[in-house]
């Protein structure tokens, strides 16, 4: 059962991952014995969690803009100069924009869609023949998009590309695990509730009530996030693939919302 959910030895790259959700399964992954290419625009933050992390295990700062299809490009030349296989890809940069419905013009809508989408299409696509070079019949390569619960129901905020950009990926999911099968399995997790840069004000504002509402009547935790991207990327993930996975205690499913 250790070899079940091991991941040790396996090389991943986890884009947006120095805050945030990105930051807990990169930490997650480092702890589990993973060799870790954490990437954001942020570089000296790329940096700085490397050096921590580095007294754990192996992290290694790639800071890239996924943005732009060549940011995206570049970002996968720099990794295949490193490494001659990626085992694990963890699409998870991204970004949101609030505003109320008549001020939502269209850079609300190009800047999200642009990370949110198209990078994590155009990052997976020049990194395939790297996951395809790690890939076994018995132990295929992993892609894992982090979508959001804000993609199955109704947000209580103004977040409309956000949301709109999350749908995609869900689908997105589904389309490149055709795709790309069976050599790579593409699978997204639809985080909930989570202490991070993104979800600091909602937080503040309703963590209270975001918290009592849920099912299991808390907000996420590291462990949550990690554990869920660990088994993804085992070999106990091995035969999922187009699946959306809601982490959220319930609440996208089961609470409240699900019925709005």
């Amino acid at each position: 059962m250790t070899d079940l959910f091991s991941i040790a030895g396996k090389t991943a790259l986890v884009t947006g991952g120095s805050r945030g959700i990105g930051k807990m399964v990169t930490t997650g992954f480092v702890e589990a014995g993973a060799k870790v290419y954490v990437s954001s625009r942020n570089a000296q933050a790329c940096e700085e969690l490397a050096a921590e992390l580095s007294t754990r295990g192996a992290c290694v700062a790639l800071p890239a803009d996924l943005s732009s299809e060549e940011g995206c490009r570049a970002l996968a030349a720099a990794l295949a100069e490193a490494e001659p296989q990626l085992h694990i890809l963890v699409n998870n940069a991204g970004n949101t924009w609030g505003a109320p419905f008549d001020d939502f013009d269209d850079a609300a809508w190009d800047r999200v869609l642009s990370l949110n989408v198209k990078g994590v299409f155009h990052t997976t696509k020049f990194l395939t023949p790297l996951l395809r070079a790690s890939s076994s019949p018995e132990d295929p390569a992993r892609v894992v998009n982090i979508g959001s619960i804000d993609a199955i129901h109704v947000p209580m905020l103004e977040t409309y590309s956000y949301s709109a950009s999350k749908a995609a990926v869900h689908q997105l999911t589904r389309h490149l695990a055709k795709r790309l099968a069976p050599s790579i399995t593409v699978n997204a997790i639809a985080p909930g509730p989570f202490e991070s840069k993104m979800m600091a004000a909602t937080l503040e504002a309703f963590g209270e009530q975001i918290a009592a509402s849920a099912p299991l009547k808390r907000i996420g935790r590291p462990d949550d996030m990690a554990g869920t991207a660990i088994f993804l990327a085992s070999r106990a993930g091995a035969y999922l693939t187009g699946a959306v996975i809601p982490v959220d205690g319930g609440i996208a499913t089961v609470g409240p919302s699900a019925r709005t």
